[in-house]
């Protein structure tokens, strides 16, 4: 089995918005700003268009260093101490997040979302379509 290693993971692209606070969860954002994807990737983003919604996969690169400790974790919302793995916290043992934002309009390889929960500078991982629960 290959060990896990940051360096497995580059960025596609990094989040510009000019928010200084963003809210804690995209589902209760109404935060705009741009996913700036790096040109060589451009092509990937064809069929993504205004209207729509992503999900965009992205690491928490200010999160301090993970320890067993917060494996229970007690949220700001909730009034109970929580396991890591039921809560959206930055502070994972991998620092990875995701959020789903609505495409207000794509302009080669700048897209402007709405919906931004997520710093600015904030390395993208990558983009994946939102398929609603039509169940």
């Amino acid at each position: 089995m290959t060990e896990f290693t940051s360096t497995m993971f580059k960025p596609i692209g990094h989040v510009r918005t000019r928010a200084e606070k963003v809210p804690r969860h995209w589902s209760i954002s109404d935060v705009e700003g741009t996913l700036e994807i790096d040109g060589q990737y451009e092509k990937g983003l064809k069929d993504i268009n205004a209207g729509q919604k992503i999900i965009v996969i992205f690491e928490f690169h200010e999160s301090p260093v993970f320890e067993a400790a917060l494996l229970i974790q007690r949220p700001g919302h909730i009034d109970k101490d929580m396991g890591v793995f039921s809560i959206c916290s930055p502070r994972r043992p991998n620092p990875i997040g995701y959020s789903v934002v609505e495409v207000i309009e794509r302009k080669g390889a700048n897209i402007l979302v709405k919906g931004i929960d997520m710093l600015n500078d904030t390395p993208i991982l990558d983009i994946k379509p939102h398929v609603a629960d039509n169940g």
